[in-house]
């Protein structure tokens, strides 16, 4: 009951937290855009020429926005023109780049669709902002211009944007056949006198905004975040992971970073690193009416090359997170995708991964349903020697519950609790019980619980993926919609996470059957956690997570129950267990060395209360 308070209190602690950062968010936003606003007026007093102010009709109405006036005459009719959309397109992947400012302007995968069937971008029309910033005797935004677009395909473009004192930018797109890859190369051709030699770097800012593309926004949300790479480190560092929004300024070189919903990334890479850079990231509110779900930005720094033709060739993402397929490209870009850390990490990624693969694509199931049926299998028999002495030692022990019942009869004061614990041992020992022994190997198939918990959420192949009622094997199954949001169950119940909930009842029932508290309220109260707290706490975590994972959670307490009872029907002997008991009676029993110090030490915790209570009187 406390743990379920404390999970109470800190859910609506984060919850009044987050309100709190919102208004301090939006304080400082307004105070930003006046501090804005004064430096904007003071500039353009200074600089009348740079601006050209554009009066309203309505006398009632400010001045509005003002246009910036280029020195360069070339430049000046670029920023005024308007852009044109080249659309790149193959077996997979169709990419918009808009000739203001030679940027991608959306990005659709044809292979997928949203939740409800509609046609999945990772970034709409005007969605996506990227612009160059560099002095050329003026700051510059390649994103206000219009390139000229010199070559057309249907998978590449060449767009320049010329200076009238010669040179010019140009930007290369190649969107390659089968692939989600496109390869970009910025080159600044004969900029050597447009680009001042003191100039040593420039920006780049991207700014995304993603829609929402899953069932759930809770789970879509939690498992969406920025991620980046350091040259030659063997995992990307995060921002912003489990639906928290945050910035992070990186000062060091990077080679990658990637805008990650829960399912779908929009990376870029650098050949030659990025120089340093700063990476935000906001979540959108749920309801909020374009149903978009986070703006990321990334302001990226690179060094300016002292060549002839300096060529700066960059690499974009725009693709699903399938873990084979971003392995395949050799820049650790499958470390996205949250697997859990080392134990449980290398279980995922050469247990758990092979073997989906080779149930779906080597033996052709196509039913997911049935491939986690034959994974949960396949996963309780490779873990059954270790389980089978858990399961064998808590038989065994069910079978001592008369003489156990024997002893809480014999020792039923509480100041007798070390005779008590002293004569369950002994009897433990003459029976050839270990009452630990069940310990261990319980604890060898924590490893894989986790792993599964974390592979199910984060594996794409189960996206939109039907088993009996559940649409959706990636995301909730709901069997009744409130309409309203309900405090830590949600707006609905997912009968998957309900059966399961109800499966783990039934073991706990089954497990502790055998089990005698006395008089003892700590077994009560263990017993009683065991039994209803620890159901009830599953079902409210796993209502809004993945269906697949409550599945295999409930297939699992099923095979586990129907193991227990093949061990306790056909491989414990209640009269062999009491057989040696008979055998054992007179006779002195050996302690092993933990149970002697295990006896010591209630010693001298009794001797330490006994004092206290001399004290007191």
């Amino acid at each position: 009951m406390l743990m379920f308070l404390i999970f109470a209190g800190f859910l609506f602690y984060n919850s009044k937290q987050a309100e709190k950062q919102q208004a301090l968010q939006a304080y400082a936003d307004s105070v930003a855009a006046v501090e804005q606003a004064r430096r904007d007026s003071i500039y353009f007093a200074e600089h009348p020429y740079d601006s050209v102010a554009v009066q309203s009709e309505a006398p009632d109405i400010r001045q509005e926005a003002v246009r910036p006036v280029y020195k360069d005459t070339l430049l000046q009719e670029a920023s005024q023109a308007e852009g044109t959309i080249v659309t790149l397109s193959n077996s997979k992947l169709v990419l918009q780049i808009n000739s203001k400012g030679a940027q991608p302007w959306s990005a659709m995968l044809k292979d997928y669709n949203n939740y409800g069937g509609s046609p999945l971008y990772l970034f709409r029309e005007g969605k996506s902002e990227m612009g160059y910033k560099i002095y050329t005797g003026e700051y510059i935004n390649t994103k206000d211009f219009n390139f000229e677009i010199e070559v057309a395909t249907p998978t590449s473009v060449v767009l320049s944007l010329p200076f009238k004192g010669g040179g010019r930018i140009r930007q290369e797109y190649v969107l390659h056949e089968d692939s989600y890859i496109v390869e970009n190369t910025l080159t600044f051709v004969d900029m050597d006198g447009v680009i001042p030699k003191n100039v040593s770097v420039f920006d780049m800012d991207w700014n995304v905004i993603m829609p929402r593309m899953e069932k759930g926004f809770k789970n879509e949300s939690q498992y969406s975040k920025i991620d980046y790479m350091y040259p030659g480190e063997k995992k990307p560092s995060e921002i912003s992971g489990r639906g928290k929004g945050g910035a992070k300024r990186i000062d060091n070189k990077l080679e990658w970073f990637s805008f990650q919903q829960q399912f779908f990334s929009a990376i870029m890479r650098s050949e030659d690193n990025f120089s340093s850079g700063e990476l935000s990231l906001a979540f959108l509110p749920e309801n909020n009416e374009e149903h978009e779900l986070m703006s990321c930005g990334a302001a990226m720094r690179f060094d300016v090359k002292r060549e002839a033709r300096p060529t700066y060739k960059n690499e974009f993402y725009f693709g699903p997170n399938h873990f084979q397929t971003l392995k395949s490209f050799d820049h650790k870009y499958e470390k996205i995708i949250p697997l859990g850390g080392w134990l449980v990490g290398w279980f995922t990624r050469f247990v758990i991964i092979p073997l989906f693969n080779f149930l779906h694509n080597t033996l052709n199931i196509a039913n997911f349903g049935i491939i986690i049926l034959l994974m949960t299998i396949f996963i309780k028999l490779v873990v059954l020697p270790f389980a089978f002495k858990s399961y064998s030692s808590s038989a065994s022990m069910q079978a001592l519950k008369p003489e156990i019942d024997k002893i809480n009869e014999k020792y039923p004061k509480q100041e007798d609790a070390m005779k008590k614990q002293q004569a369950t041992m002994d009897l433990y020992k003459r029976a050839g019980i270990s009452p630990m022994g069940g310990c261990l190997p319980m604890l060898l198939q924590f490893p894989i619980l986790w792993a599964m918990f974390r592979f199910f959420p984060a594996s794409i192949e189960l996206r939109q993926q039907r088993f009996l009622w559940a649409e959706d094997l990636s995301a909730y199954d709901s069997i009744l919609d409130f309409g309203v949001n309900v405090p830590l169950l949600g707006d609905h119940i997912s009968l998957f996470a309900l059966l399961m909930a109800v499966s783990m009842f039934f073991y706990s029932k089954i497990t502790t059957a055998g089990q005698t508290s006395g008089n003892d309220p700590n077994s009560k109260m263990m017993r009683a956690m065991s039994i209803y707290m620890m159901p009830i706490m599953m079902f409210f975590i796993c209502n809004n997570l993945s269906s697949g994972l409550s599945y295999y959670y409930l297939l699992s307490n099923l095979i586990t129950m129907l193991e227990t009872w093949i061990i306790k029907k056909w491989f414990v002997k209640p009269e062999a267990i009491m057989a040696r008991l008979k055998a054992s009676e007179g006779k002195k029993v050996v302690k092993s060395k933990w149970q002697q110090r295990l006896e010591e030490a209630q010693k001298m915790q009794q001797q330490a209360l006994k004092e206290q209570q001399k004290k007191r009187r």
